[in-house]
């Protein structure tokens, strides 16, 4: 279907020469025109800086000469890529994504390292049998106790993950007991039982929250998340704790080091 001129506008290098990347941009020069309104806001948010409230909607679509759902499909883009975020009924500017590395390191740990305050807050600490497949995984038998410790997680006051922590009652026996839930579940592991890490299997995949992860994170359904599995073991090998956690797409990034 041939897209109208109306809907469509053809690109121009900005005046300061930082031309955006031509991924997604044809040869032909023409691109959608909220993409071009794209182009227009970014200067906007860097002159605004983080935390500042974007204009509203109409007064967007007057300064650019844009109607209304040009402005919203703009911005529905800048809010999945993570450069505004919603705060109450507006939308400011986001600061830069967090970056975590994929490391046998704690949540708490990443977080402090880029000057932000870890947080969280407990949805549920609930022992029970635990089923075939995740007792394979975790070195026990089908029936065996199990805690599972669900958590969202924060950034500063801001909400941008959930994890869930599986792990055998017989590794940690008194956890609901002398485990404060608000501070890192590593640390307990470490420093109150003497539990270490050797080392983890991780897969990384894209996926969409569920209504009720959504809704814990604070975050529309179709905001793409970054899930990771993880299946950690001690140094003599033995499965200690097998984790899922979400984390927001538009607040994350992951980083790895590699080395020949």
């Amino acid at each position: 279907m041939a897209t109208s001129r109306e809907s469509t506008v053809p690109y121009e290098i900005p005046a300061d020469g930082a031309a955006p990347v031509r991924a997604g941009i044809p040869e032909h020069g023409r691109v959608p025109k909220y993409y071009w309104l794209k182009a227009r806001i970014a200067p906007l948010l860097e002159e605004l800086g983080e935390g500042e409230p974007l204009p509203t909607e109409r007064e967007l679509a007057l300064r650019y000469e844009v109607a209304r759902e040009t402005v919203r499909q703009a911005l529905r883009e800048l809010l999945l890529e993570g450069r505004l975020r919603r705060a109450g009924r507006g939308t400011v500017v986001a600061g830069p994504k967090l970056e975590q590395p994929l490391a046998l390191a704690s949540y708490t740990e990443g977080v402090r390292k880029q000057g932000r305050v870890p947080g969280r807050t407990l949805i549920g600490l609930s022992r029970h049998a635990c089923p075939g497949d995740l007792a394979r995984e975790l070195g026990i038998a089908p029936g065996d106790s199990i805690w599972h410790l669900e958590r969202v997680l924060f950034a500063d006051d801001e909400r941008v993950g959930l994890e869930s922590t599986y792990i055998a009652v017989a590794r940690v026996p008194d956890l609901s007991r002398d485990f404060d839930p608000d501070s890192s579940f590593y640390g307990y592991l470490r420093e109150r039982l003497g539990l270490r890490f050797g080392d983890a299997d991780e897969r990384l995949e894209t996926v969409l929250a569920t209504p009720r992860e959504a809704l814990l994170i604070g975050t529309p359904p179709a905001l793409p998340m970054l899930l990771i599995h993880r299946l950690s073991r001690d140094p003599a090998g033995l499965p200690l704790e097998r984790v899922r956690a979400l984390y927001r797409g538009d607040r994350f990034s992951f980083s790895v080091h590699l080395h020949g």
